[in-house]
């Protein structure tokens, strides 16, 4: 159960306080109910929850929500549920193209970085985006809670000023990523834990304000036609011997494509 979305960064700072007691109380009813141990509560955060982010070894929370933000570490290390991460490594690119490789953020082959603290070596940023959050979390006293991505994905369209928002640029984001699900990757710092990620999104929407990349995440239209082919059949054939599921998930709906 997810409860709100990006509360830690929302503008309206009033909701923090209600955000532990909120999930406490959803997680006491999953008691008495006796399905504690087969749901859990958590909430997904933006990465904007970070005040450093680079290298992932330096990661750390903002300093304004680090006292709620214990409470809630505090609840996930008790109950064993994960952290959820909503990343984009689209949005870091947009901001900063001459800085960032694009195939660096597209998961396509390139040299990477190295973090020159821990000497761990980095092929794409949603993997440093993910460790930065468990390095953040360490520093609370709370190293061995899981990370998983609530959202991620790549807009197929964008304004003029939306430097790689394009079609084949989303097409390859969101292909390299199922790979690697399929895979069943984990992160270079935790190599052996397979990251869980779920893919933002199955349909455009196309009633949703903002700039134009937000109407454009989705693999199908809203009429149920293709947006761009991300090859999941091809995939999901090339990788028959996996254990992985692939997510995909818009604002309102879920689908599992085993």
């Amino acid at each position: 159960i997810a409860v709100g979305n990006e509360i830690f960064t929302d503008d309206d700072t009033s909701l923090l306080a209600y955000l532990v007691p909120a999930i406490v109380s959803i997680h006491g009813a999953l008691v008495q109910l006796g399905l504690d141990k087969y749901i859990q509560v958590s909430t997904p955060n933006s990465l904007a929850v970070l005040e450093v982010s680079y290298p992932p070894s330096a990661g750390s929370f903002k300093g304004e929500v680090s006292g709620v933000m214990s409470q809630f570490l505090q609840f996930l290390s008790s109950t064993g549920s994960p952290f959820w991460i909503n990343a984009y490594p689209y949005f870091a690119y947009k901001d900063s193209p001459n800085k960032i490789s694009l195939d660096y953020a597209l998961f396509n082959k390139n040299p990477g970085m190295v973090d020159p603290y821990t000497k761990l070596h980095y092929d794409n940023m949603l993997y440093a985006q993910v460790d930065a959050v468990v390095y953040a979390m360490s520093r609370l006293g709370y190293g061995g809670i899981e990370v998983r991505v609530s959202e991620t994905g790549w807009p197929s369209k964008g304004d003029s000023n939306e430097v790689g928002a394009t079609v084949q640029n989303a097409a390859v984001y969101n292909r390299n990523l199922l790979r690697r699900q399929m895979s069943n990757e984990g992160t270079p710092l935790r190599p052996n834990m397979r990251l869980e990620v779920y893919l933002f999104a199955l349909f455009n929407e196309d009633m949703k304000p903002g700039p134009t990349s937000e109407r454009n995440y989705g693999l199908f239209q809203p009429d149920g036609t293709m947006a761009y082919n991300v090859g999941l059949s091809a995939l999901a054939t090339s990788s028959s011997t996996s254990s992985a599921s692939i997510s995909l998930t818009s604002s309102a709906t879920k689908v599992i494509i085993p």
